[in-house]
């Protein structure tokens, strides 16, 4: 069902971009000590984990899995503070790198996108043969969030997560690209386009990626936007014949009626990132999930108080006190 949230934004903060960017002010330099841990694929690739402290083999303790952005990381300031209230809350956070992220290059052509899902398959899979009795949610940010989407939906029962999370995930990813390609909401494309870009650039001094991918030097220099990286990188790269294609296999929306255990999805009216169609109607949602819309919140900002230049991280609380609900 969809409802309307509780979330009342900070008076000093009510502009959608400010929303958006101000944690990235206020916390870049907040600290989040994590052990990480390098995990082997079936394809001879690897993930690399991160975990606020690695539980032993018979924990009991609840973990919660958490899935970055869009070129994000354990360092993207969003990660840090989830993982810093997981601990808080007394559980065990393990952020996951998606391939290529996290500052190490993985070894295969191939690297990730909003519909993969199979890499978060294969870390369930092994969180439940190391780590047989604890209790595993999982909470998704924007990429990430669609990923979960996706995954709860394919899922259906067999859903390992007792709870989850997906907060502003691009459920329309069509029509979210062409969204951010227009008005002010351009400047977030040129963020994230350049991230991509420049990860691109530094894999192609690495790997021959002539096989998969058919981009020229000056083609290379020509992608200006989302959907044109997506049709010339990320669809071939993937195998999907375009990126309309891709979009078409990889939206989230389309899993939310097959999802069978507790799901909370949290969207803000006026995200600069996605298309107001990512909002489904509640026909096209299963009893077991919960769709939070606010007015007010960007894209994964959602910061509430009364302190001038303080802000309270709304979406950290809520989060794990749904978690905590469905545990």
């Amino acid at each position: 069902m969809i409802i309307e949230s509780q979330f009342k934004p900070a008076w000093w903060l009510r502009n959608k971009h400010l929303q958006t960017v101000w944690q990235k002010i206020e916390r870049h330099h907040l600290a989040c000590p994590v052990e990480t841990e390098q995990i082997e694929l079936d394809d001879g690739d690897f993930l690399e984990l991160n975990w606020t402290k690695r539980p032993d083999s018979d924990t009991r303790q609840t973990i919660v899995v958490v899935l970055h952005g869009l070129e994000g990381s354990v360092n993207s300031t969003y990660s840090k503070g989830m993982m810093n209230a997981i601990r808080q809350q007394g559980w065990c956070g393990l952020l996951v790198h998606f391939r290529s992220c996290g500052g190490k290059a993985n070894r295969l052509p191939r690297s990730y996108h909003s519909g993969e899902t199979g890499d978060l398959d294969f870390v369930c899979q092994w969180l439940q043969h190391h780590f047989k009795q604890a209790p595993l949610a999982a909470i998704g940010f924007s990429l990430g969030a669609n990923v979960l989407s996706k995954f709860a939906g394919e899922q259906h029962h067999n859903n390992p997560f007792k709870a989850c999370v997906a907060i502003c995930p691009p459920l329309d990813l069509a029509e979210s690209c062409k969204y951010i390609q227009t008005g002010t909401s351009k400047i977030y494309q040129k963020y994230l386009l350049d991230m991509l870009l420049d990860n691109l650039s530094r894999k192609l001094q690495r790997i021959n990626l002539n096989p998969y991918v058919k981009i020229t030097p000056e083609a290379f220099k020509n992608i200006k936007n989302l959907w044109q990286f997506d049709e010339l990188v990320t669809a071939p790269l993937h195998g999907f014949k375009s990126a309309q294609d891709y979009y078409n296999q990889s939206s989230g929306k389309q899993f939310l009626k097959s999802i069978a255990k507790p799901m909370l999805i949290i969207h803000a009216q006026d995200d600069p990132f996605l298309s107001p169609k990512s909002i489904p109607s509640n026909d096209e949602l299963s009893d077991a999930v919960t769709f939070e819309l606010s007015q007010k919140g960007g894209h994964v900002g959602f910061i509430s108080g009364n302190r001038l230049f303080k802000g309270e991280y709304w979406l950290e609380k809520r989060a794990l006190e749904f978690i905590a609900g469905n545990l």
